[in-house]
């Protein structure tokens, strides 16, 4: 014999779900957009890339959608924004070693032609944060000259002058 739930237990079911979601808007979630400490210099063109496909995660300059005060998609949106900022954070880049710098800069290559960054899941929301070709081009060239002019010398904390 299958079992096949009443009208009354479906409704039942359905009111819980309702009313779950409505008090689960109440929890907070905290999504502001602290001040910028010192953006990363870099090329108008580079800027323009970062700024389109990095900024909503990796800086200050978080644009929220309007989904972002709806639970869960709001904890979520929390949880990868602080973790973007964690990562890599363009807004405070002027606090980061060099050595960190450079070597946050590698990761930018890295990521990006692996396709990693930007996420799978951001970009069907976001399409213009798409890199093309042209775009990974340019910012894994300026990364890699930006990264080995920002490196530390051996045992010192100073980076080297461009050439």
């Amino acid at each position: 014999m299958k079992f096949r739930p009443s009208r009354r237990v479906l409704r039942i079911a359905l009111l819980v779900i309702l009313v779950a979601f409505v008090a689960i808007q109440f929890v907070p979630v905290e999504l502001g957009n602290p001040p910028v400490e010192e953006d990363i210099a870099a090329p108008p063109e580079v800027a323009a890339i970062l700024r389109r496909s990095c900024y909503d995660c990796h800086s200050h300059e978080v644009s929220m959608p309007w989904y972002a005060s709806v639970a869960p998609v709001s904890w979520l949106l929390e949880r990868d924004v602080r973790e973007g900022r964690r990562e890599l954070n363009f807004s405070t880049w002027n606090l980061s070693s060099p050595k960190r710098r450079a070597h946050k800069l590698e990761e930018i290559v890295e990521q990006t032609a692996e396709g990693e960054m930007p996420p799978w899941f951001y970009l069907p929301l976001h399409p213009s944060a798409d890199l093309s070709p042209a775009d990974l081009k340019l910012l894994a060239d300026w990364a890699t000259a930006e990264s080995a002019r920002v490196r530390p010398t051996s045992g010192s904390e100073s980076p080297q002058q461009p050439r």
